[in-house]
């Protein structure tokens, strides 16, 4: 395999979940399964051995879940993306799923090209929900960070802020609105210091709920 090859960690407590994502995903030329986990936190410690870019991973776990994973992996600086792939739906689970630092949602009955084409995604650096995760963000949740700020974001912060929540990386976006790449970060910076809010992950998940992904 190339150097261009999408290196993959699978961790589900399901082994035929992971057997049945494996067998899919080592026909790609441009996805390599790496390693697996039946659990977040042996996930957590293969990440760090493995050096995985993409890491698919199940919410719902006995022991240490994926929730925590997230946040297992962010304290220990991963730099992989985390894709979570569950057959919960409840906004309950995906929000902390998304605070936590998942780059993107999508659930088990996902096509198995859609999830192919979801791995190079956020591989690429976009956060991706499913359709049907964006639906079950829009319920009103009166706690959600910036929930009130919105209102100060000039009209170029929310076309930003709304091509963000479409999955565009900065290059994207800068060619979509004629703009160079430094001022769509200081855009980006902008609209997250409003906001209040952390990350791109946490821009696209506001921009959904409030109507403008």
């Amino acid at each position: 395999m190339g150097d261009n090859v999408i290196r993959v960690l699978l961790v589900d407590d399901h082994q035929v979940v992971r057997r049945g994502l494996r067998t899919f995903l080592e026909v790609q030329e441009d996805i390599e399964v790496v390693g697996e986990a039946g659990d977040g936190d042996e996930g957590a410690a293969r990440a760090q051995e493995l050096r995985p870019d993409v890491i698919l991973m199940d919410v719902k776990m006995p022991g240490t879940d994926g929730i925590e994973a997230l946040r297992l992996l962010r304290d220990a600086g991963s730099p992989a993306r985390v894709l979570i792939v569950t057959s919960f739906t409840e906004q309950r689970t995906v929000v902390p799923a998304l605070r936590a630092g998942a780059a993107g949602y999508v659930y088990k009955d996902v096509d198995p090209v859609a999830l192919a084409d979801a791995i190079r995604s956020v591989h690429a650096g976009h956060v991706l929900l499913q359709p049907e995760v964006a639906g079950a963000l829009l319920t009103p949740d009166e706690t959600a960070p910036g929930q009130s700020r919105g209102t100060s974001l000039t009209d170029r912060e929310r076309e930003v802020l709304g091509l963000i929540a479409d999955g565009r990386s900065n290059r994207e976006i800068a060619r979509a609105l004629v703009l160079s790449e430094k001022t769509v970060k200081t855009h980006v910076s902008n609209i997250l210091m409003k906001l209040d809010l952390s990350d791109r992950t946490q821009a696209a998940l506001w921009a959904v709920r409030n109507n403008l992904g």
